[in-house]
């Protein structure tokens, strides 16, 4: 079979299927477009969840007669001229236009800023139509029309009408995110209307238009810097979580991105915080030179390749949990507001779950402590390892009777206030100065005898469990070089490893915490995890996993009843402790009601 040149049409309809996978993604990459051209309002309208019409108006800089006709020609742009290390626009390929073209009905109407009239040009299928005048306002308006009629197999693959446009108003919201000095309009006869009016350098208000209200006051303030690259943005209390992870936006360099490594660097900053199923509200900007980031890894221009990944997921890792540690210990205003419509009269909890009429236990509370899963053990030597570590008691000692005989009203001045009363022998009702705190004391202690164990870990090398037999495990050689690499960092866990010929290592050694092990699934998992992030997080996870269990059954429990002095110290060292906002599998320690709030319920505001 002989070889021969592709027409230019089927060329571009190859390049559609990569740069347009669906309506959303016409609509981002001519959004894009318009922001590149330095407009401060863009309209977006759409028919049929984009299938029939996707239209963008822009009030740009506009295109001339000539630029048109080149703009629909692939790899024509004005946004690079000879390098690709230093992109600083979010299109720069020039294929968006001719591979729309090539599968719809495309016309852009144009006019630049000066020009006494504006100009028009029409492709359809790859057919293009002369350039000629047309009335046009300073600005550029995108129509593509019949999206994949030019390829009806295409059209099989896309979703319900719904689906399609919801997925519109998901790359409007990211684009509106990035860029909080541009007014966006959503609108179109598949959707109810969407406004974000421009908020100029205000990007909280901005994120407060996408995210609602509520994120304003569940949010902390993220900036950090490490070797030129910068990280700004919101992270959200771990207590003011959602179902899914659509709400984590990702930034870098002005351009929106769903990159799987900065994802996984947002998962486990919040590691140990949020229930399992739970994700945090995050949006993060990173700032650095184009010359360390490639966007040019994939023609949708989602995905980007950093130069020192590592780098950028220790300082997105380490910003977001320094943070927490220094904010995240507040409660969300969501648990008010619930424990508010739970006041009010007419609510009713069957409509939330059906009723129970089993009179409440501490067996059957949902803060009982969690049965030990997953095969790992609690015996005696995993226990030994903490025989040293002194455990919180919430017990008051002598250093603690000044605080007894402290009155009430004094005792209110704490961030958690004065313990008043314990309902249902495991909440703790406290007094502050400016409203009231439920305590879980299950929970609260848990948090606090975990994080004493965590703090013994890091101290010191856990005990290791020395192997009668060093298990020999065969792994390619360029697994073996990367195992080898995080050597010591392992021996500091327990797990003793070493080189043993060019494709195998040998374990000696290995956590006691973790009693019998499958060593082989252990060490290739280290391997793949270092393989695909440069790090090696599941070993540690695993020793915390255990403590957190150890935390669980050493800790108060629900149906214990405490005296005063007891509740107070409880209050005390939560106080001190970081991360005592969420007990270890994510749930809130605390609930805070304001004064204000509770004046509301009788009417008095």
């Amino acid at each position: 079979m002989s070889i021969k040149q592709l027409s230019e049409t089927l060329i571009n309809q190859i390049a559609a299927g990569e740069v347009i996978e669906r309506p959303s993604s016409a609509a981002k990459e001519l959004i894009e477009n318009a922001i590149d051209a330095g407009a401060t309002r863009i309209e977006i309208a759409t028919a049929g969840g984009g299938k029939g019409l996707v239209r963008i108006a822009d009030n740009g800089s506009g295109m001339s007669p000539d630029d048109l006709e080149l703009a629909i020609r692939r790899h024509c742009t004005s946004k690079i001229s000879i390098a690709l290390d230093d992109i600083r626009t979010l299109g720069f390929r020039g294929e968006a236009l001719p591979s729309i073209g090539s599968v719809a009905k495309l016309t852009i109407t144009s006019r630049q800023q000066g020009a006494s009239e504006g100009a028009i040009i029409s492709v359809a299928g790859g057919k293009v139509s002369p350039v000629r005048p047309a009335p046009s306002n300073t600005g550029t308006i995108v129509e593509v029309r019949d999206l994949f009629f030019a390829t009806p197999a295409r059209l099989k693959f896309l979703k319900t009408e719904k689906a399609e446009a919801a997925a519109i108003t998901e790359i409007v919201k990211r684009m509106a995110i990035a860029f909080p000095h541009i007014r966006f309009v959503l609108s179109g006869t598949d959707r109810s209307t969407l406004e974000f009016p421009a908020t100029g350098d205000d990007h909280l208000a901005r994120m407060a238009q996408i995210l609602g209200a509520d994120f304003k006051d569940n949010a902390i303030e993220i900036y950090a810097e490490r070797e030129d690259v910068t990280l700004t943005g919101f992270a959200g209390l771990p207590t003011f979580n959602r179902g899914n992870s659509a709400h984590q936006y990702m930034f870098v360099n002005g351009r929106p991105v769903q990159d799987k490594l900065l994802l996984s660097a947002i998962r486990g900053a919040y590691a140990e915080t949020i229930p399992h199923g739970r994700y945090p509200i995050a949006v993060l900007a990173l700032q650095l030179d184009p010359a360390l980031v490639d966007v040019n890894v994939h023609p949708a221009k989602s995905d980007v390749r950093f130069r020192d990944p590592g780098l950028v997921r220790g300082l997105i890792v380490g910003a977001v949990r320094q943070a927490l540690a220094r904010e995240g210990d507040r409660a969300a205003t969501t648990g008010a507001a619930q424990m508010m419509n739970a006041f009010r009269p007419g609510y009713s909890p069957s409509a939330v779950r059906p009723f129970s009429s089993q009179a409440w236990s501490p067996a059957n509370s949902p803060s009982r402590p969690l049965s030990v899963s997953h095969g790992l053990s609690l015996h005696e030597t995993a226990q030994s390892r903490f025989t040293d570590i002194t455990m919180p008691t919430a017990r008051a000692d002598h250093s603690d009777m000044a605080e007894n005989t402290t009155t009430v009203t004094e005792a209110s001045r704490y961030p958690l206030g004065a313990a008043r009363a314990q309902v249902h022998a495991n909440y703790i009702v406290a007094q502050t100065e400016d409203g009231l705190v439920i305590v879980d004391q299950h929970a609260a202690h848990e948090r606090l005898v975990f994080e004493e164990i965590r703090k013994g870990l890091h101290a010191k090398r856990p005990a290791s469990q020395v192997l009668l037999i060093p298990e020999i495990i065969d792994l390619p050689e360029e697994d073996c070089d990367r195992l080898m690499q995080h050597a010591s960092g392992f021996d500091s866990m327990g797990l003793a490893l070493e080189r043993f010929g060019p494709g195998a290592v040998a374990v000696r050694e290995t956590p006691a915490m973790l009693g019998e092990v499958n060593v082989q699934g252990l060490v290739r998992q280290l391997a793949d995890e270092i393989a695909e992030w440069d790090t090696a997080g599941s070993l540690a996870s695993k020793l915390e996993y255990v403590a957190a269990t150890m935390a669980c059954h050493g800790s108060v429990r629900a149906g214990r009843r405490m005296r005063p002095e007891e509740m107070n110290a409880l209050l005390r060292q939560m106080e001190n402790t970081p991360g005592s906002g969420q007990c270890n599998h994510g749930r809130p320690t605390y609930i805070e009601l304001k004064l204000a709030d509770i004046e509301k319920l009788f009417g008095r505001s």
